[in-house]
């Protein structure tokens, strides 16, 4: 799903954010500060750092190893009776889903949160399909109402205020402008169960898949995941191929570490083990399970001898949470799917460095992301890396490129560097404190610094004196 916008447009988009929509800054700082807290508490509970060490090395092996692990899984569903289709591209995805909506002539469709049905564009797919398609996740269901994408890879709404909220029930079921959130939830609720109840297209994610028993874990904290692929006569799984796991037993130690990164809870309150479709004797369950495994641009990351330890990532969250640059303006200014830390390394790979520009210049390079990620990604090494490449591809801004050249110059100059400190010393202040014009972007939402009238080494020698 998108709101019209792309990476390109990174900088506009965020500073309007910022000037226009202050609330937005209010609510996801909020929202972010008590999942860090959260966070902290329930990795202090564990060892963490071992938990972390397991994790980036059996996901490192499966990566190492993926052909094999998912033709082990391709066999394993297939023996559980589940139906399983190959995705290149989003296109090849969709007309899978296409084949199955018109072979059982499916009308209405039930999402479970899924960030790769919003990768895929699936809710306007099935539209233009004729299903009726409602997203079950009240977050999901809030944006969705909106018209919105999502902000956040855990907390698709956490953009919006309480009084948003309550402004948009109060006009589409007529609760008071001052319900509670327990009110709003409610009549969420009972509109949604009856949505629940007609569907007969149950779609969903997965955050992982085990190669040796074919099951597919789902996490989630309301209950509309289970719903989604229980109740429906058809659940249709998309699946990206990074999201493999060896083996069953590896999923208990990934569903704990995933919510203790994610919302700080030792597990969610639902964990679904799916392995097929209803068996002879079972009270629910689909008549059929599909499941689709996705590529889209994964293997081309995968082959980048640097970038693909990105493809280790569960989707927590965790590196949004903490990154002060997504915290400004949540996730919408960066104009696709996956925002933040964990977007800024994936989109070059999957959408082209082009396209993902400047995304990977969106970050101060603080390494918190790297210090809470459950699987040990190096985002800032990540960071670096798509900006060596964008150098390297001309892709820089022109501004910055000749002022790293101008500064080198004067760098192995020192008379040169001598009269740059000067006049940098000198003339913002007699332009009315504006800076020069390669720091224009950088001082939109800045102030300039004061500099001081002595260089170091003016002040070093009179030190000395």
């Amino acid at each position: 799903m998108s709101d019209g916008s792309s990476p390109g447009q990174y900088r506009d988009q965020s500073a309007r954010t910022l000037a226009e929509r202050p609330g937005v800054r209010a609510a996801v700082t909020s929202a972010t500060d008590q999942s860090n807290v959260n966070r902290g508490r329930a990795y202090g509970d564990i060892d963490v750092e071992r938990w972390r060490d397991w994790a980036r090395d059996v996901k490192t092996h499966v990566l190492t190893h993926l052909d094999h692990y998912l033709e082990e899984a391709e066999a394993r569903l297939t023996a559980n009776g589940v139906r399983v289709h190959w995705a290149e591209t989003a296109d090849d995805a969709l007309t899978a889903l296409r084949g199955i909506v018109r072979e059982h002539d499916l009308k209405r469709a039930i999402k479970g949160k899924s960030m790769l049905t919003e990768e895929l564009g699936v809710n306007a797919h099935l539209e233009g399909l004729g299903v009726h398609v409602r997203e079950g996740d009240l977050g999901e269901y809030i944006v969705q109402m909106l018209g919105q994408p999502p902000t956040h890879i855990v907390g698709p709404a956490i953009h919006l205020s309480l009084a948003d909220c309550q402004q948009l029930f109060h006009e589409r079921f007529g609760t008071p402008l001052d319900a509670d959130p327990d009110s709003l939830a409610r009549a969420a609720r009972e509109v949604l169960r009856q949505e629940f109840l007609i569907a007969d297209l149950g779609i969903s994610g997965a955050n992982f898949l085990a190669a040796d028993t074919g099951t597919i874990a789902l996490i989630e904290n309301e209950g509309n995941i289970r719903l989604s692929t229980s109740l429906p006569r058809v659940h249709v799984a998309f699946v990206g191929i990074e999201k493999l796991v060896p083996r069953l037993e590896d999923i208990a130690g990934f569903v704990q570490l995933t919510t203790r990164a994610s919302t700080g809870q030792p597990i969610g309150n639902y964990v679904s083990l799916i392995q097929g479709p209803r068996r002879p004797g079972e009270i629910d369950g689909p008549d059929e399970v599909h499941v689709i495994l996705v590529d889209n641009g994964r293997t081309r990351l995968l082959a980048d001898v640097v970038a693909w330890e990105a493809l280790r990532c569960v989707r927590c969250g965790a590196c949004l949470n903490i990154c002060p640059v997504y915290r400004q303006t949540g996730g919408h200014a960066y104009g696709w799917t996956y925002s933040g830390p964990i977007g800024a390394i994936i989109a070059p790979a999957m959408l082209g460095l082009e396209e993902a520009m400047p995304l990977p210049f969106a970050s101060t390079l603080c390494g918190a992301c790297a210090d809470v990620c459950p699987v040990r990604i190096p985002i800032p090494d990540l960071l670096l890396h798509w900006r060596e490449r964008a150098v390297e591809a001309g892709l820089a801004p022109t501004s910055e490129a000749l002022g790293l050249a101008a500064f080198t110059t004067a760098a192995e100059h020192r008379d040169l560097f001598d009269v740059g400190g000067a006049m940098l010393r000198w003339l913002p202040w007699r332009l009315g404190g504006r800076a020069l014009p390669m720091l224009g972007g950088w001082m939109q939402e800045r102030s300039a610094p004061r500099p001081s009238p002595k260089s170091f080494q003016s002040l070093w020698k009179d030190g000395i004196e």
